[in-house]
């Protein structure tokens, strides 16, 4: 399994960026402001802009990172996924915590409700995830939860894609068994 073969292998950039973490923390802006505003509820969560400090030039921002910060604002779309080999599990937003200092916390979005259904979709309707008598990848049983879950309420990723791509569209990060390389 990947837990044995070096499963970190290729998340890395040549210049050592983890793209899966490379992202501006648009949470940590998003709470600071609700913490601060008299009434939190009119803090707007469908567009935080990114940080001018992530923009410069010698920000600590892969090519890879600002390419696909760059394709979404040229093509907006409102829903996505993106791919990942480990466990099988359909995570969504938010991937942080709240508190941050936590590291696994249920951390909901105004959103939940659509993110957990349309993860409860794509699970229910893959084939391979649809089968509860597979083996465990790397000991987390996603299946008591039918194999979605809370991205902070697994583990708690500060700079993850989902808070850049919620500024625009709705994203899942789909995870398939062992296979951080497709053959």
């Amino acid at each position: 399994g990947s837990e044995l073969s070096g499963w970190a292998t290729g998340r890395y950039t040549l210049q050592g960026y983890d793209l899966n973490h490379n992202f501006a923390d648009l949470n940590s802006i998003l709470w600071d402001a609700q913490d601060e505003a008299e009434d939190p509820s009119l803090i707007s969560n469908h567009f935080i802009p990114i940080p001018a400090y992530y923009k410069w030039p010698n920000a600590s921002v892969a090519p890879e990172t600002r390419a696909v910060i760059n394709w979404m604002r040229k093509i907006p779309f409102v829903l996505s996924a993106n791919l990942h080999g480990g466990d099988m599990v359909v995570s969504y937003p938010y991937d942080m915590a709240r508190p941050t200092w936590l590291q696994q916390k249920l951390t909901p979005t105004a959103d939940d409700t659509v993110f957990r259904w349309l993860s409860f979709v794509y699970a229910s309707s893959h084939r391979a995830m649809a089968q509860h008598d597979r083996r465990l990848c790397h000991g987390d049983n996603f299946m008591q939860h039918s194999d979605i879950i809370n991205g902070a309420n697994w583990h708690t990723v500060p700079g993850s894609e989902y808070p850049v791509h919620t500024v625009s569209a709705v994203i899942l990060a789909l995870s398939s068994p062992n296979r951080e390389y497709p053959q």
